[in-house]
């Protein structure tokens, strides 16, 4: 149980450069393919996810901007509540990373803001924390330094392709070998949830007037 909550932190929790050199694809399955690249100057491996799901760019967009359903498929996320909605293509938002005793739990808040390219049409989902937005929490370690990003491009036959990079420390005293050795496993979990997700009834005739599908 310990080892699978530490998964979690491969996804919500790593160290990553957005360059496109020096990745190494370490598993390729149901269609979600996971790199880890070393990332000079830290002790924790950078994680890229891509895949394809049969989805509109507003029903994709519509999933990662509901923050108050993250526990539904973002692995071992304990909570995940909405703070402001500064717009439909802004919020802010605080989400519990559970992790088992004797770790103590992480928490951030979120700054996700959506837009389009209006000539490709590509979608970019940028997720930098706010660590001083709210106080922290006795007995949570607060993320200081995150940075997720989604790259999401329209393709053929109703897909898009899905790009997802986080940058981050998760603070305090988790080792960061036993971060790296369960790297993929967290990411997978997650996209095998989030292409559930995507297909909930809710989410399936969403329109944005900043999107053009």
């Amino acid at each position: 149980m310990k080892h699978l909550s530490i998964i979690s932190l491969a996804l919500l929790f790593s160290l990553i450069s957005y360059g496109q050199e020096n990745w190494t694809l370490k598993t390729n399955k149901d269609g979600i393919a996971i790199y880890t690249k070393t990332i000079e100057n830290s002790n924790y491996k950078g994680i890229r996810v891509k895949c394809s799901l049969p989805a509109t760019l507003s029903q994709f967009v519509a999933v990662i901007l509901d923050v108050n359903t993250a526990t539904e498929w973002l692995y071992s996320t304990k909570s995940s509540s909405l703070l402001k909605q500064v717009s439909p293509a802004e919020v802010y938002y605080y989400s519990e990373v559970g992790l088992p005793w004797p770790l103590s739990n992480r928490d951030f808040v979120c700054h996700l803001t959506a837009r389009q390219d209006p000539h490709t049409k590509v979608v970019t989902i940028d997720g930098p924390v706010v660590p001083d937005y709210m106080p922290e929490k006795n007995g949570i370690v607060r993320v200081t330094r995150s940075s997720g990003k989604w790259i999401i491009t329209p393709a053929e036959n109703n897909m898009v392709n899905i790009e997802y990079t986080l940058e981050a420390d998760p603070g305090g005293s988790i080792p960061a070998w036993l971060v790296n050795l369960f790297a993929t496993k967290g990411p997978m979990e997650s996209f095998r949830k989030l292409k559930n997700q995507i297909n909930k009834a809710q989410y399936k005739k969403v329109q944005y007037a900043f999107i053009k599908n």
